[in-house]
């Protein structure tokens, strides 16, 4: 048995065990995969400051995000049919989240419901909201995540259309699995995931089905959420939404000095740096680099947070370093899911920390509440 060290030793693992389809759906970005690339490659030209015979014997990587203090200063990003990557897949993360003591955001395109994922944790999760066509269908699904206890509404604001994800397209991603000879070739080679989709009864878009009229299986699924994503959404839309939430709020997708001076505007609690990973605009900046521009306009206005090209917990203090007060991981916790479950979530966030800890102090840095862009070359 390989010993994981490291996100990449888990994503390899998560590629030999997940279906191809669901494994290429978390891996991809959207057309030539530049901004993908981007996000990672960025955040490692980012240098640190070698420092000696400084006491670090006594460090914390503790900081607050939305007033919370948590052990690292690291959420679990929404990210849908992450119960495709494992059987009942949003349960285990929110569980790992739960007993680590980062925040779990649960998606609007999740597996699980967010009544199931209520029903088998005991604290309060984020939700991810996507604003969709039927206003009836996103008032209630507000509704859901009040009586779920949710502590907090994530808004994201950059599906307005989907980015065109090639490999999605080349493999017929669909959920359930459409029953033809590539697919079946391939989930024979992966008995694991395939006995643990047979032992639930989540294996649809939980959210969704059953709460919107006329969708009640796959094939009505399908079209309406093709014709849901709302082009038209606007800033006094977002500003409906922050009214009918009266608790925090975060505004997810902002790439733009106007963007973030709307978001702030609207009153958001927190602002998320991001380019959806990769996925949606091809050739946009990576987050880091967008995120000196958001800082100079947002100060300490509120808080700024950032995801993409995670992979590390040294990028997580490269982003601490240079004026993030949050970071969200999404691609890296899922391929802990999807090798090994709640467990391999957990050893996620395990290697992250250490790392993260490890770094701050060979850069001699004790406090991670205090590490600034002195670390940095």
């Amino acid at each position: 048995m390989s010993v994981i060290l490291s996100v990449e030793d888990m994503r390899k693992k998560a590629k030999a065990r997940v279906p191809r389809m669901f494994f290429d759906y978390a891996e991809s970005g959207s057309w030539t995969e530049d901004t993908l690339r981007a996000n990672i490659n960025d955040l490692m030209g980012i240098k640190f400051r070698q420092r000696v015979a400084v006491d670090i014997s006594e460090r914390s990587t503790e900081m607050e995000m939305l007033g919370e203090k948590l052990p690292m200063p690291v959420a679990l990003a929404p990210t849908g049919l992450a119960g495709m990557q494992t059987a009942d897949g949003e349960i285990h993360a929110a569980r790992a989240a739960e007993k680590f003591g980062v925040p779990f955001t649960l998606s609007t395109m999740s597996v699980c419901s967010i009544e199931e994922v209520q029903s088998k944790t005991r604290d309060p999760f984020w939700f991810q909201l996507y604003v969709m066509r039927d206003r009836d269908f996103i008032d209630r699904l507000i509704k859901r995540a009040k009586e779920a206890n949710c502590s907090a509404l994530m808004i994201t604001l950059d599906l307005q259309v989907m980015g065109q994800r090639h490999r999605d397209i080349k493999n017929g991603l669909s959920v359930p699995p459409k029953i033809n000879l590539p697919n079946i070739l391939n989930l024979i080679t992966k008995p694991k995931w395939c006995l643990g989709m047979l032992g639930t009864k989540n294996r649809k878009f939980g959210n969704i089905v059953g709460h919107v009229k006329g969708v009640r299986d796959m094939s009505s699924l399908a079209e309406w959420t093709v014709n849901q994503f709302d082009p038209t959404l606007c800033w006094d839309d977002v500003l409906e939404l922050r009214k009918k939430w009266s608790g925090k709020i975060v505004l997810k997708g902002i790439m733009d000095k106007e963007d973030a001076k709307a978001a702030l505007n609207i009153g958001a609690d927190a602002i998320i740096v991001s380019n959806h990973g990769g996925r949606q605009l091809d050739g946009a900046s990576s987050s880091v680099s967008a995120l000196p521009k958001i800082l100079d306009i947002v100060q300490d206005k509120c808080e700024i947070w950032v995801d993409g090209g995670i992979r590390t917990g040294q990028d997580i203090l490269r982003l601490i370093a240079l004026g993030a007060k949050g970071t969200l991981i999404g691609r890296a916790f899922l391929y802990g899911l999807g090798a090994e479950g709640e467990k391999g979530v957990t050893r996620i966030l395990e290697i992250l920390q250490k790392e993260l800890d490890l770094t701050m102090a060979l850069c001699g840095a004790t406090d991670l509440s205090q590490v600034n862009k002195n670390i940095l070359l």
